[in-house]
This record gives C-alpha cells, structure tokens and sequence, in this order.
C-alpha cells in the first residue's frame, strides 16, 4: 500500500476514499450480506459503512497494510446496531393494528423465492449461533481475513478469534447436519484465506 494513502484517508481525500470504495467495496457488501441474509439489508449497511469510515476517519491507524479490517469492524458495528434497530421496529409494530390483506403477487416471485428459501434456510442455522460466533466466521472463513486481522476488526485477542472460529466451525457443523442435510467444511485444513474470494450468495469455493 502507498504510505501515504492512510494519510490522505485519516485527512479526507475524496479521491483517496473513492479508491477505497473500488477496492473494498464488494468484500465490505459480502460481510453485510453474510450477518444479516438479507440483500437490501446488506446494500444499506455497505453504504453506511462507509459513511462511517469517512465519519471516522481521524481513527484510522496512520499506519499498517490494507485498511479491510478497519472497515470489516465498522461493518460489524453497523449490522450489530441494524438489527438493535430492528428490534425495536418489530417491538413497535407488533403493538401496531393488523394492516389490511394486500393482493398475493406471489407468481411474479417463483425464481426469486428459491433462491431465498435456501439464503433463509442457511441464515436459520446461522442465527443458531452466538453473535460473537457469526462475526468470526464471517471475518475468518467468508471474508478471509487471518486471525491477527479479524482480531483487529473485532477489537479483541488473537488467541479469542481462535476459539470463537474453533467453536463456531463445530457448532456450525452439527447444525447444519441437523437442519440441512448438509456437512460445512472448514476452510483449507491448517491455512486460511488471505483475500475475499467467496461471492455473497454464500460460503463456496471459487474466485469472486
């Protein structure tokens, strides 16, 4: 990386944030997508992201290698308060009267539904999990971040990344076994993923 680009990010070069935006921009929306499952979801959560960044940007460290796990934190952040936000939305609504019946325009939906049954399907084995336990797997194992890495994005020790992947992973198996007739493989046995290579409609090998 330029070792000025911090410099200009931490001082608020548009152009600096504009090639931010090009490099991370896909990685940052498959993060979104992986924590809540949600398309439209994870659209408003990547932009929110980096009007973060931009919001903060004094705090970026001056100095360090790619500036990924800096915003994969502050997308951490910003789906964890999305779905605080939320709660209270359905707390409100559900004091709310019924709304009337609307016209089924299921049929319009067939090819899309599908693809959001199995999303559905996935993200109920993954709401299983602890939050702590998501946010590790999706930063290590779809996001591909190393442990010193996702470390930083969560603000907590290595050796914590560690055990909350270890256990996530066995969690996750068991789960998905249960649920989906399915077997989760970890990523490559004794390494992990160095760059986001896992397109966001789920955890599969092969190039983004």
């Amino acid at each position: 990386m330029d070792p000025g680009f911090r410099a200009r990010i931490r001082a608020g070069d548009e152009g600096a944030f504009g090639v931010l935006f090009r490099e991370h921009g896909k990685a940052v929306y498959n993060h979104c997508f992986r924590l809540t499952g949600d398309w439209s979801g994870a659209e408003d959560c990547a932009s929110l992201v980096f009007l973060e960044a931009w919001r903060l940007r004094e705090k970026a460290e001056p100095t360090g290698g790619s500036l990924l796990p800096w915003l994969l934190g502050i997308a951490t952040f910003v789906v964890h308060r999305r779905r605080r936000v939320a709660r209270r939305h359905r707390a409100l609504m559900e004091r709310m009267p019924e709304p009337e019946l609307l016209p089924d325009f299921a049929d319009e939906l067939v090819g899309r539904l599908e693809d959001q049954e199995r999303i559905a399907s996935v993200q109920e084995v993954l709401e299983r999990l602890s939050r702590s336990d998501r946010e590790v797997l999706a930063l290590c194992v779809w996001a591909g971040l190393d442990y010193a890495a996702a470390a930083h994005a969560l603000g907590v020790p290595v050796g914590t990344v560690r055990s909350r992947l270890s256990r996530a992973r066995r969690r996750l198996d068991r789960l998905a076994q249960k649920n989906l007739g399915l077997r989760v493989e970890p990523a490559a046995t004794g390494r992990q993923v160095t760059d986001d290579r896992t397109e966001a409609v789920g955890p599969k090998k092969g190039n983004a």
